[in-house]
């Protein structure tokens, strides 16, 4: 059971006694973020008739955005918002029973209830707005991608091999099932494979996989005979089939293939893959693709996240289109670097874009070649801010979805802290939130 409509939990007085600086940036966040709007659409992820009483909805909000604008965990935004008066503000939560208003682990909660379409819902919502009071404007789009990583330990065959006997593991003991291999062996035969020379580790995969292989089989038919409940039962196929995998890529490897295709890097984040994006530095990175474009001013237009690592020149048509319906209107111009580059693109692009800088100067008039070259300069600067700084730099949720949720709200942190960083004359005026109902 939830509410739909909340109320500002603090007076004028209360206000006057303890806000004294107006420039703050939650102060500033705090007026032009629609709350009523986003809180009534993630309403829909509760039953609003039956069931406990929720917690806030504009809290839970509140609390969200803080954790990804300060970079916190959820036990430290809880904390903060206990003994800061500006994050009480701004997350609308009253003194009274401050000190025990929330747990940690309903914010976590949270994010899992409204998923990836939730959190889309809050940075969809704050965008639009400042996009119709002007702040985003449509002027050019700037394209490029590069890699969410995932929160994973650097990936080896044999590590692969000795964390799936801990899946198996941990699925025998949900089930009452004794384990049915030699747990002393492995352990042994995991000691002295991290004991040995660099050269030497190699001859440990067929150990591992010798074992591995006749548990796999063994674990199948568990499936095949007990009568698990159905959801254990789902969850074994699950787990059987991503040790399938893992199974035809050991056996790749140990024929000596190098190139495995759909390769899995992790048994936590199957969704990870090894990129590379032609730095020096690191070589490889494991995780999914993100494919961004920012306007000329950094804000951050567009976000996607793919599986593994499609090309550049495939999606360069639909991130026009999702630019587009963002903006609702194409850029008078759009700067890639060569990755995105084929005549195909040129041409299908020159059909919705007047001008299109795709890495070479011929590509455009000599008046605008100094802005194509410099906003091709500027998009790396930005992708170099949002990864060190606003949270793009690795994934913390697990698999795709928390991929997403992590994307979303990494983009609205993101353009809000962009926000907070215009000069003051470039701020929205009180009459554009008056028009928008969210202010006077």
């Amino acid at each position: 059971m939830i509410e739909q409509i909340f109320t500002e939990a603090f007076l004028e007085e209360w206000i006057k006694h303890n806000i004294n600086d107006s420039k703050n940036e939650l102060v500033i966040l705090r007026t032009i973020i629609p709350w009523q709007k986003i809180t009534s659409r993630l309403s829909r992820f509760y039953n609003i008739k039956k069931g406990r009483q929720a917690k806030s909805l504009r809290i839970l909000l509140g609390l969200v955005i803080v954790s990804k604008l300060r970079l916190l965990s959820d036990e430290k935004v809880v904390q903060q918002a206990k003994e800061n008066r500006y994050i009480q503000y701004f997350c609308n939560v009253p003194d009274k029973k401050l000190q025990t208003f929330i747990n940690p682990s309903t914010i976590c909660t949270f994010r899992k209830r409204i998923g990836a379409e939730g959190a889309a819902i809050i940075e969809k919502e704050v965008f639009n707005f400042l996009r119709k009071t002007g702040v985003i404007k449509n002027d050019a789009q700037l394209i490029d991608s590069t890699v969410l990583e995932d929160n994973i330990i650097y990936p080896t065959d044999v590590q692969l091999l000795y964390k799936s006997f801990a899946k198996m593991r941990q699925f025998a003991k949900q089930n009452d099932l004794p384990v049915w291999w030699d747990e002393k062996y492995i352990k042994k035969l995991w000691r002295m494979y991290n004991l040995a020379k660099s050269k030497e580790k190699i001859n440990y995969l067929w150990d591992f996989y010798l074992v591995f292989a006749g548990t796999v089989n063994i674990f199948q038919n568990y499936l095949e005979e007990v009568p698990f409940l159905i959801k254990k039962l789902e969850s074994g196929r699950q787990l059987s089939e991503l040790l399938n995998l893992l199974d035809d890529q050991t056996v790749q490897k140990l024929r000596g293939q190098k190139n495995i295709k759909n390769r899995i890097v992790s048994l936590d984040e199957v969704d990870a893959r090894p990129i590379k994006k032609g730095k020096s530095h690191p070589p490889c990175e494991f995780g999914t693709t993100l494919q961004v474009s920012f306007n000329r001013d950094g804000f951050m237009i567009t976000t996607e996240n793919f599986i593994g690592t499609p090309g550049d020149k495939t999606l360069f048509i639909n991130t026009l289109e999702l630019y587009r319906e963002r903006m609702k209107g194409y850029a008078k111009k759009a700067v890639t670097d060569l990755g995105y580059r084929s005549l195909n693109n040129m041409k299908e692009g020159k059909e919705k874009i007047e001008t299109i800088f795709m890495g070479r100067v011929e590509d455009v008039p000599d008046e605008i070649q100094s802005f194509c070259k410099k906003a091709r300069s500027a998009t790396e600067g930005f992708i170099a801010v949002a990864k060190t700084w606003r949270g793009f730099g690795r994934s913390l949720y697990k698999g795709f979805e928390g991929d997403k949720i992590w994307t979303s709200l990494s983009q609205l942190a993101y353009n809000l802290h962009k926000f907070i960083q215009l000069d003051t004359n470039e701020k929205i005026e009180a009459d554009s939130l008056v028009k928008l109902g969210l202010y006077g």
